[in-house]
């Protein structure tokens, strides 16, 4: 198996689920059931559910996941067009939440420092 080689990993990782799903079975019967309603049809196609799930794996670096929701994808009769779409607003999504994120550290570093001012200043007037 390489890195590569997804539809190997994904066999490889099914043989894994499955002693997963015996050695905790209630856990793994319950996330089945979390998987299937999300993927029943809805005001979504099931199409449409697995490229979301497809980017939710790229934005969150699951490698894993990457194994599985291509599969599906294809499965579900996505096109190549549909997939490169689907990973331009991973990679968009993956990019923005940094930036955000990066704003709120920014924020909470000048608002330490102010406390960690305010406090000197309180000693040097001691």
């Amino acid at each position: 198996m390489t890195a590569n080689d997804w539809p190997d990993l994904a066999q490889h990782l099914g043989g894994e689920l499955r002693h997963l799903r015996v050695g905790a079975s209630d856990v793994m019967k319950g996330f089945s059931g979390i998987a299937q309603a999300a993927l029943a049809p809805g005001a979504l196609d099931v199409k449409t559910k697995e490229l979301i799930a497809l980017a939710i794996s790229i934005a969150t670096r699951c490698d894993d996941c990457i194994a599985f929701h291509p599969k599906a994808a294809v499965e579900r009769g996505a096109t190549r067009e549909e997939v490169l779409e689907t990973l331009g607003m991973a990679i968009y999504m993956g990019a923005g939440p940094a930036a955000m994120y990066a704003s709120h550290a920014l924020g909470a570093f000048s608002q330490f420092a102010e406390v960690k001012a305010k406090s000197a200043n309180k000693s040097a007037n001691i």
